[in-house]
């Protein structure tokens, strides 16, 4: 789906972003590919990706993440090594962006880095049914506030509405329209859209490119 090293996914809070790139590190993994996530997310949202530390660690992919996450503290502070993300290049590096502009400043610091590779691939994770991007119009909206907050361009988009467990493959379907509507406003390509696993062969036949989702599992 893409040969870019440094994958970013990022977009409003609750598009499901932390468990794309969750599952999109283990796809790369399966691969062959030696995977390192990255959690860049300091606004401390309900899932992280520590949240599945555990799995995937199993599969031999290696988290970097705030030593607060999942704590009841809320420091906006960020660990040293998440430099290998730009300087450990023998890696495929998979990051997990904060929610609106305010989780992307935090990019913000390593986007000369990642400019001057030049080998990234920005990801825009929409889910028109939350708030403030349940159109095209509202979601590029958004989409430029990161862009300005973090310093780099989207460069690709990725279908990911949902409703949760309540998602049907219908639900799914309605929002291709919407989605090729921000691939016009944007100039940018629809990578995939993305879903839970027994929805994928409900929706495959629509002439999408589907990526199968196994849903994250909130630590508490």
């Amino acid at each position: 789906m893409t040969n870019k090293r440094i994958i970013l996914f990022a977009g409003h809070y609750g598009s499901g972003k932390t468990n794309i790139a969750v599952n999109f590190s283990v796809r790369l993994k399966e691969e062959g590919f030696p995977v390192l996530i990255a959690d860049l997310d300091i606004v401390n949202p309900y899932f992280r990706t520590k949240d599945s530390e555990k799995e995937l660690a199993e599969k031999g992919i290696e988290l970097i993440c705030s030593e607060f996450a999942n704590t009841n503290l809320d420091i906006p502070s960020l660990p040293k090594n998440m430099y290998r993300v730009v300087n450990d290049k023998k890696f495929r590096a998979v990051m997990d962006i904060g929610g609106d502009d305010a989780g992307a400043i935090a990019l913000g610091r390593f986007a000369p880095f990642i400019s001057e590779e030049n080998d990234y691939e920005m990801i825009f994770v929409a889910n028109f049914f939350r708030p403030l991007t349940r159109s095209a119009e509202e979601a590029y909206e958004v989409m430029q506030e990161i862009e300005a907050a973090s310093s780099l361009k989207f460069t690709a988009i990725v279908n990911n509405s949902n409703l949760g467990s309540e998602t049907t493959a219908e639900d799914i379907v309605t929002t291709f329209d919407e989605t090729e509507k921000l691939s016009s406003l944007s100039s940018l390509p629809v990578l995939f859209t993305s879903c839970e696993k027994k929805l994928c062969e409900k929706i495959k036949n629509n002439g999408k490119v589907i990526f199968p989702l196994e849903l994250q599992s909130k630590i508490f």
